[in-house]
Formats: C-alpha cells, structure tokens, sequence
C-alpha cells in the first residue's frame, strides 16, 4: 500500500503541485515547489496540461484514519479519508472486487442520478453477475466470497485466504467477474484493494465538498470540522452496502474475518438501510 505520512503544496506565478515523501515534510516541501516550477514551465510552453481524474498513477492524497495489524502485528489495513469525506478501507492482501453495474433509467439526467434517491439494480443484472461467481466457484472451490450490493453494483470480499493486489490471480478474477476498469487501475498504481466504509455526501444530503487534508490553514481544519460533524450525523441512516449472499468454500481466513468484521460494522451491511 501506498500511502505517504507527508504531503506539501508548492506555488510558483499562479501554479501549484502536490507532492508526498515517506522521509519528511521538507523533502515534500522541495519536491513541490519543483513541481510547481516545471508546471509553469511545461504551460508556457504550450504543452497541454493532464487531467489526472480520480484515479491517478500516483499515490492518493488521503490521511491515515486508523492502522488494522494482525496477529503479527504486521499492517494488514488502513482505513483513510478520501477527497470528499468518505472513509475508506484499504488492504495490503485481503481482495475487494468492485462490480458496476448497467443504469437502466436513461432518461434521468446525471444530477439526478447523482443526488436523487438510489437507483434500483434491475434484478437480472444482478442475478446474472451473482450466477457468474457462483458457476466461477464451482470451478476454484477453494475460494470462498461474501457479495454485498452497493448503490450502483455489487461488492465481493474473498474470504478463504491472502491474495496481493498485484498477483496474477487476481487480474484473472478481475477479468473474469468484470471489474469496474477504474477499480482495476486504482489496485495496480496503489497496490491494494479499497472498500468505501461511509456513504457518498450528496447521497445523504451533504452536497459541499469539504477542506481536503491537509489543511493548510487553522481556518480550513476548522471548516473541514464543521462539515465532518454534519456529515457525520447523516451516517447512521444509511448503509454503504448489503450483505445478500456468501458462496463458496465456507472456511474463513483469521486475518479476513477481522476484516469482515470491522467492514460490515462500519458499513452497516446488515441493517437493511438504504444504501448511499
């Protein structure tokens, strides 16, 4: 995983750069305000700039929330707040398949899809993405999986062992269960499967985009603050997805079944609450 403890913004006539390290915030400092040199160099020269999306190939820009060790006392997890308030579960070795599924309601328009009530999944979409992982497993009986539905799609857990992001197997999997693409990209740059715990804000009423970490100014924490206590009030009247089925081998891994744990209480994934 990749998740770099220190971030700096550079500023250079008008051009600013993000950049990290792992050693210190005076190496980020440096790093960025060469950044930001070389963006204002590369724009007047009329080079055209790159938007990087969601996704980029770099490391994301997410505080540490909190570390899950295992019985070694290894880092199995981190759980991290992404850039628009949801926290996030990333592991090193305990594989997520993220699964979107078609929206068969064409004539709501984006907004409205996307801070309008929750689309409902046609039912045999879903049935037949839930057919493929169970015909899948028949066939690799050794591999056991709990599958959630999300508010687009669906969500897989492998449950029966450890698996790295980067392994052949799991590109197979990807391929054979039809992975999101972004999902794919995102496991390769940052070596690690990712799980939203909390709800989307504009699915439950929060449509601000808050101060992203890290906070530049007192000022701006404090904004962040407001915002998170909202949002946090919101949380308990949603979930972020449902458990509605386990297939395959039944044994669960000691260090996925802390994780099952920590995933389903922070997702509310047995309460029957709408999902977000």
């Amino acid at each position: 995983m990749n998740f770099p403890q220190f971030w700096a913004r550079g500023d250079y006539r008008g051009f600013q750069a993000w950049r990290w390290s792992a050693n210190s915030l005076q190496e980020a400092q440096q790093l960025a305000d060469e950044a930001a040199q070389k963006l204002a160099v590369r724009f007047r020269s009329g080079e055209r700039l790159p938007n990087r999306g969601y996704y980029p190939d770099r490391p994301f820009r997410e505080e540490i929330l909190r570390e899950v060790r295992n019985s070694a006392n290894e880092i199995s997890a981190v759980i991290t707040r992404n850039s628009y308030g949801c926290e996030v579960l990333n592991t090193a070795r305990i594989m997520f398949v993220d699964i979107d599924l078609p929206d068969r309601k064409p004539q709501r328009g984006f907004f409205q899809r996307l801070f309008g009530k929750p689309i409902a999944l046609p039912d045999h979409e879903q049935s037949a993405v839930v057919l493929k992982i169970e015909n899948w497993t028949r066939q690799n009986a050794e591999w056991g999986w709990r599958i959630y539905r999300t508010h687009a799609g669906l969500r897989l857990l492998a449950t029966q062992g450890l698996i790295g992001a980067d392994a052949a197997m799991t590109g197979q999997i990807f391929e054979a269960f039809g992975a999101d693409p972004l999902y794919r990209k995102l496991c390769e740059n940052q070596n690690c499967f990712r799980a939203r715990l909390t709800p989307k804000p504009w699915r439950c009423g929060i449509r601000r985009k808050p101060e992203r970490w890290p906070w530049l100014t007192c000022q701006a924490e404090n904004r962040f603050r407001r915002w998170e206590e909202k949002y946090k009030s919101r949380i308990p009247n949603w979930a972020t997805c449902e458990l509605i089925r386990t297939v395959g081998n039944r044994i669960v891994h000691p260090e996925v079944q802390s994780i099952v744990e920590i995933h389903d209480q922070a997702t509310g994934a047995r309460t029957k609450l709408p999902l977000a």
